[in-house]
């Protein structure tokens, strides 16, 4: 009987730990996220300072993460594009490195689940660019409040 108990008590701690370590992950891929959301406010607030700080703290989580979370290619480019919006104060050019920003934060949203609330892609036409919102509402990142509502949801992950 104790065999039985001490068997018992062995798996259910085991899959406990197991179910721990990957609600950690999906906790640190989902700040990746959050952080990506915060850029993109900054840039719709045409805040520069708050860009770069923003993207100072992406570079950091994205640099925590391990590689089975964040893969190497995608790790490489968004660290490459996050680094270049840290690089400067110009908010026309942060705006420029959101665009491949964007790309990338989409392509490893499609591979890797980063949050358990839909992620919206919006399109503005204008810039012929792409960004990622966590509501349907447009705020566009790419002219702030001199185009805030330009774009359209093109399409939704869930």
């Amino acid at each position: 009987m104790k065999k039985i108990f001490f068997l018992v008590a062995f798996i259910a701690t085991a899959f406990g730990q197991y179910s721990f370590a990957q609600n950690n992950t999906n906790n640190t891929s989902s700040q990746l996220l959050t952080q990506y959301y915060a850029i993109k406010d900054a840039l719709v607030s045409s805040n520069a300072s708050t860009a770069a700080a923003k993207a100072s703290e992406f570079v950091k989580t994205a640099n925590s993460i391990d590689d089975k979370t964040l893969p190497e290619a995608s790790r490489t480019a968004l660290l490459k594009d996050a680094g270049d919006i840290v690089k400067t104060k110009d908010i026309k050019k942060q705006r420029e490195y959101f665009a491949g920003f964007s790309d990338h934060m989409f392509a490893l949203a499609k591979t890797t689940e980063l949050s358990t609330e839909p992620i919206y892609k919006a399109y503005c036409p204008m810039k012929k660019a792409s960004w990622l919102s966590s509501s349907t509402a447009i705020k566009n990142p790419y002219f702030g409040g001199s185009m805030l509502t330009c774009g359209k949801v093109v399409e939704t992950l869930k």
